[in-house]
């Protein structure tokens, strides 16, 4: 099991983190103000905030250092839309997505690949916006949240909301086709097998899968062909619900976000080491 060596201080919910050259970046909730937090990833130093112009509900957040940039997604019904943030400058592009995104994450090829739940489907874009790539998912892979692409072109998927009947880990093929699976009817606080709404997952160089499995709060790591390792971090080790998880391999590192949504609306990340 990861050990928690840090957790960044308490603040609004964290809706995402990822991470390039020794900066960590934090998304946050708040749509009106300073949206992204900019730490220094060994210190675990606040160095400043960023705005991003015209994010309205903000999804999710990755880096990519192939083109220099950061990507955040917006699931506004107005804008339905990836926001481009160039680094360093900060300058900031946009394109539409024409259905609504959730989570991101990079091609094999350095493009962005995002992850439209209500129409079950992943959409490949380059870093300027063109749409390269789109596949759709099967019927049983319902409310897809977040995709990674392999490096062989199949897909890692993890789906299913609090009223779906399957909430599972999928291995899906280049063409859309269902591979193999993990998981399967919701599952509280109980064996590995059964998850709780896994929204999100980072993947490894050896093709192990981390998952965070909201409901059950705890992330999971998966063996590279779906089956059960353990729990990477437990119930005991985060306070609230794991919502986003990033990996930073060279450092061996995980961090994980977790918000409070019971009592009011907090959020943190937590530093865990792998």
């Amino acid at each position: 099991m990861g050990a928690v060596i840090q957790t960044l201080p308490t603040g609004e919910p964290v809706l995402g983190v990822t991470s390039l050259d020794g900066y960590l970046y934090v998304l946050l909730a708040n749509r009106f103000s300073q949206q992204i937090e900019v730490y220094d990833v060994d210190a675990c130093h606040l160095l400043g905030c960023l705005t991003v112009p015209g994010l309205d509900v903000a999804r999710d957040i990755v880096a990519c250092g192939h083109n220099r940039c950061v990507y955040i997604s917006d699931s506004s019904q107005f804008h339905v839309s990836v926001h481009r943030l160039a680094l360093p400058d900060a300058t900031v592009t946009h394109w539409l997505v024409r259905d609504v995104p959730y989570g991101l994450s990079l091609t094999v090829t350095h493009g962005v690949l995002v992850t439209c739940k209500r129409v079950r489907k992943i959409k490949e874009f380059s870093t300027d916006g063109q749409l390269l790539h789109e596949v759709t998912l099967p019927e049983d892979v319902v409310s897809p949240w977040h995709s990674i692409q392999l490096s062989s072109g199949e897909f890692i998927v993890c789906h299913g909301d609090c009223d779906d009947p399957v909430r599972r880990v999928c291995l899906i093929g280049s063409d859309g086709s269902q591979v193999k699976s993990f998981g399967g009817p919701p599952g509280i606080y109980t064996g590995s097998q059964q998850m709780n709404v896994p929204v999100h997952m980072a993947v490894d160089r050896n093709g192990f899968v981390f998952v965070a499995d909201t409901y059950n709060k705890r992330v999971l790591l998966l063996s590279p062909v779906l089956t059960g390792v353990r729990k990477i971090v437990s119930l005991e080790q985060v306070s609230w619900r794991p919502v986003r998880v990033h990996l930073d391999s060279d450092r061996r590192l995980l961090y994980v976000a977790e918000n409070n949504f019971a009592e009011y609306a907090a959020g943190r990340v937590a530093v865990v080491s792998v």
